[in-house]
């Protein structure tokens, strides 16, 4: 499928300002916005295994399409929600367990990278990564 493969965040957009409105501290922020981070996935059918690895945590989370399933944000942020496939997108629609608020994500392939859009309270970062 088109999301195999290891990919290397390469640039972000407006993350901080997102970082901030979910929260997060000015110091997790600076460190979260330099966190190398690389993810790998797999896909098999409506199954995905994506591991995540950066300077602060490796994780390994295994979700099936349109499933709820549970998930902690490299800041403790816990969350509820489930990936869904549109087209060639990935959507997800999280929502927080501290306050309830929403937490969107997107992720397409456009040309060669791999484009993971987040939306939080009107907040919109993009964060771009590419083949490894």
């Amino acid at each position: 499928m088109a999301f195999d493969g290891t990919w290397k965040v390469d640039r972000n957009e407006n993350y901080e300002k997102f970082m901030e409105t979910m929260g997060i501290g000015m110091m997790k922020r600076k460190l979260g916005a330099h966190d190398n981070l690389k993810i790998t996935i797999q896909q098999n059918g409506d199954k995905f295994n994506v591991k995540e690895a950066s300077n602060f945590r490796n994780i390994e989370i295994e979700f099936t399409l349109g499933v709820n399933f549970e998930y902690s944000l490299a800041d403790g942020t816990e969350l509820s929600g489930a990936w869904t496939l549109e087209g060639n997108k990935l959507l997800a629609t999280f929502t927080r367990k501290d306050n309830g608020k929403v937490l969107r994500a997107t992720r397409e392939i456009v040309g060669d990278e791999l484009v993971q859009t987040y939306v939080y309270e009107g907040v919109e970062s993009k964060r771009f990564f590419r083949r490894v």
